[in-house]
């Protein structure tokens, strides 16, 4: 499925924006984006296994509580990162 990334991201993924990825569920897709893409898992999911505070991913235009929610081949996945400074 269609997973489309901020730019911070796009460092682990040679700046492609959007990507692809399998999984039946939020959880499984980010295995596989990591698998793919070493070391982008854990700058969106933490220790506990949580979505990132500053992270925030919708599938289909709604925000996903957490990394077990349920996915379709056809959903179209939006990782967005929210911009700090100063």
């Amino acid at each position: 499925m269609k997973v489309r990334l901020p730019t911070p991201l796009s460092d682990y993924t040679a700046q492609a924006r959007e990507v692809e990825a399998e999984g039946a569920t939020l959880a499984e897709l980010l295995d596989d984006l990591d698998r793919r893409f070493p070391g982008i898992r854990f700058r969106m999911i933490d220790e506990q296994g949580a979505i990132r505070a500053h992270i925030k991913i919708f599938v289909n235009r709604r925000q996903v509580p957490g990394i077990a929610s349920r996915l379709e081949p056809s959903d179209e996945v939006l990782v967005v990162a929210a911009l700090s400074g100063g």
